[in-house]
């Protein structure tokens, strides 16, 4: 999906050729493009229905995450003149090459919602009127609405010198309106904006006895634009435009200049939906003059203006999945399989080491261990890493109730969560308020571990129990996001987390890990030193092969690694699900490396590495991908799966029966683009359905 670039074979002639920027697929359109594998989910017929709906409005918000972030970022290189990254493309030109690839991704978006998922919505009796398609009675009722529900709370604001241009809040909602007449006053009017309350719904939905259908709806923003006549009495309306801003919401905060982090990152948080513009949407037939007003009044140039052809906040449908209870148009409910009973965990975890698979192993597991560490009177002190919890976290208030029990508990707050930072500025207050010490982790490099220390007196000595995972704390997530999580009492992992947590509350200088790999010290030169002992392998005519599942790669060292471990005959299979920099297939470079990424049902996130190790395999999981943040820049575990059988379990579940998949999966070529691979004359296999089908 990206445009074909030249994969002309590059000689062989050592480590420099492999730097040749050629070699290297850009990470932001890389990005993009997974993307466009996410809405084929929602142009996909054997899809439910209402999952489709999902999956587009999915897009649809990582599109806007993208802007925030990613093109957020290019657009910050461009502006302080910052060097071309691996793939040698210039900030402006890779910012060129967003406009291009999101417009067809806006205009795939919108054909998808117009053209296929509404009608078919509608005809399956659910239904999300147009404007255009209301009736007499639909409008009487919509006119009261708004009069009554939506006009009292709404401030419109004219354009003229004593009331300039309003500062419009990231990604919300407003009406540009072109305006004839004069108002009380006898000010001449031109324009006004219509700014949209975020306490108004997006979604309306309209009576059984108004609609005719038990499952009826229009947007908020075609409402606004029917009845906007009604704000400016006297005066003639000439054209109402919706549009929406979106803004660069990566927070900066110069942690060696700041005295205390959380006081900090709260001030960025007051003004991040007011930093400084990256995309402007607006309605598709508004006139090119007000178009260049609001791109002037946001500093935008010409290539960041998106027209939409209808709701310019079309992800706010995917409230109808919620309101729609229709369980024929939506994926079957499944329970995700118990492990053990909730009292006996720790007796369990001592026996042997459990491995989960979320979200088709239950993440209650977690769960009960921290629970029952709160109330058992053996256990002594508890230590996590938090990054992401969500709402009423279950583990949160275990964890409160835990110190108030007088137990030792200690947690390391990752403030900077994207996006989570304000609901972890409450965690940490809520946790300091009963009597848990927090920690803020390091400053310049961000916590992304995930690991859990439960220390308990078992007679005479003291055994350390430990969790840890590739994905967050988060309930929520644990249902929704493909992730694997360890509990054991091996009492090497279990010195070597201790010895983590020491490092992150300040305490400890770097220390030499017996089992487990970190970032930002030994991960990278750890997979750097596995994947050239596959190389010299291979140069040895032995079996060499590296299997990797992860969500993301960029980091040039670990990528000339992989091409220089291809030349030397290593088989290596890359199962990415986003944003790939490896060009796959280049004669003579990387002829021996394969790359698919599977979207499914589930989003994957779990990250494996597999090395084969001549015949002695190595299997690490990991909370880090392959980026130059997470192996340079962060706070990371890696951690091996010594027991046998579950290690055998993990290749066979997580790694091979992924790569068998031919229903979900997509080939990267070497030119960039993506191929949907289809079962053909094989059997269809689907990765995420047979370990739903053994749940």
């Amino acid at each position: 999906m990206n445009a074909a670039l030249d994969t002309t074979p590059i000689p062989a002639t050592g480590e420099d050729a492999l730097r040749d920027p050629t070699l290297y697929l850009n990470r932001e359109l890389s990005q993009l493009d997974f993307n466009f594998r996410v809405l084929a989910q929602a142009q996909d017929p054997s899809v439910p229905l209402l999952e489709r709906l999902r999956f587009l409005c999915i897009s649809c918000t990582n599109l806007d995450e993208f802007f925030e972030i990613r093109a957020a970022t290019v657009r910050h290189a461009l502006d302080f003149g910052l060097p071309p990254g691996a793939d040698g493309l210039s900030p402006s030109t890779v910012l060129n090459h967003i406009h291009d690839r999101a417009a067809e991704l806006v205009d795939a978006q919108y054909k998808c919602w117009n053209d296929v998922l509404r009608p078919s919505l509608a005809d399956v009796g659910v239904r999300v009127f147009s404007r255009a398609s209301w009736t007499a009675r639909q409008t009487r009722w919509l006119r009261a609405y708004f009069r009554n529900e939506i006009m009292p709370v709404l401030s419109p604001l004219g354009l003229d010198p004593a009331h300039p241009f309003p500062k419009i809040l990231n990604k919300s909602l407003n009406i540009v309106v072109v305006l004839k007449g004069k108002d009380a006053f006898g000010r001449a009017g031109h324009l006004a904006i219509v700014r949209a309350p975020r306490s108004l719904p997006r979604i309306i939905h309209l009576p059984q006895r108004v609609a005719g259908g038990q499952h009826d709806f229009v947007f908020l923003s075609s409402v606004l634009s029917a009845f906007v006549d009604e704000l400016f009495p006297g005066m003639e309306v000439k054209g109402a435009y919706q549009f929406r801003v979106t803004r660069n919401s990566e927070l900066i905060v110069d942690e060696e200049e700041v005295e205390n982090l959380a006081l900090a990152l709260r001030d960025e948080l007051v003004g991040r939906g007011y930093r400084p513009a990256v995309r402007l949407e607006i309605a598709h037939d508004c006139p090119k003059p007000i178009v260049r007003t609001l791109l002037q009044n946001f500093a935008l140039p010409d290539n960041a203006v998106y027209r939409i052809d209808g709701a310019v906040n079309l992800n706010r449908v995917v409230q109808v999945y919620d309101m729609v209870h229709r369980p024929e148009l939506k994926y079957p409910v499944f329970t995700p399989a118990p492990h053990h009973e909730p009292e006996a965990i720790f007796e369990r975890v001592a026996e042997r080491d459990v491995l989960l698979h979320h979200p088709f192993d239950s993440f209650a597991a977690v769960l009960d261990l921290i629970k029952q560490a709160a109330i058992d009177p053996n256990v002594l002190a508890i230590k996590q890493t938090l990054y992401r919890t969500g709402k009423d976290s279950a583990i949160v208030e275990a964890l409160v109730q835990a110190a108030r029990n007088g137990k030792d508990v200690t947690v390391v707050v990752e403030l900077r969560a994207r996006f989570d930072e304000d609901a972890n500025l409450g965690v940490a207050d809520r946790l300091q308020e009963a009597g848990a010490q927090v920690v803020y982790g390091v400053v310049g490099y961000k916590t992304h571990a995930k690991m859990l220390l439960i220390v308990r007196r078992e007679g005479r000595k003291l055994r350390r129990y430990v969790h840890l995972g590739t994905g967050n704390y988060h309930s929520g997530t644990a249902r929704a996001y493909t992730d694997i999580g360890l509990l054991t009492a091996d009492a090497d992992i279990g010195n070597d987390v201790h010895l983590l947590f020491q490092q992150l509350s300040g305490l400890a200088p770097t220390t030499k890990l017996k089992r487990l790999l970190q970032s930002p010290f030994t991960l990278h030169p750890g997979l750097i030193r596995k994947i050239e002992r596959e190389a010299k392998l291979a140069k040895a005519g032995k079996p060499a092969r590296i299997i990797i599942k992860i969500n993301a790669i960029n980091e040039p060292r670990i990528i000339r690694a992989l091409y220089a471990a291809s030349q030397a005959g290593v088989q290596i299979d890359l199962i990415v699900r986003g944003a790939c920099a490896v060009r796959p297939g280049v004669p003579g470079i990387s002829d021996n490396i394969r790359v698919r990424s599977i979207v499914g049902r589930f989003l994957e996130h779990s990250r494996l590495y597999w090395f084969g190790n001549g015949g002695s395999p190595e299997l690490y999981c990991a909370s880090a991908d392959w980026l130059e943040r997470n192996l340079l820049h962060r706070v990371e575990t890696c951690f091996p799966i010594l027991d046998k059988h579950l290690a055998a379990r993990v290749f066979k579940d997580g790694l091979q029966n992924y790569l068998d998949d031919n229903c979900n999966a997509w080939e990267l070529q070497s030119d960039g683009s993506y191929v949907k691979l289809t079962p053909g004359d094989d059997t269809p296999h689907s990765a995420q359905g047979t370990l739903l089908a053994k749940a």
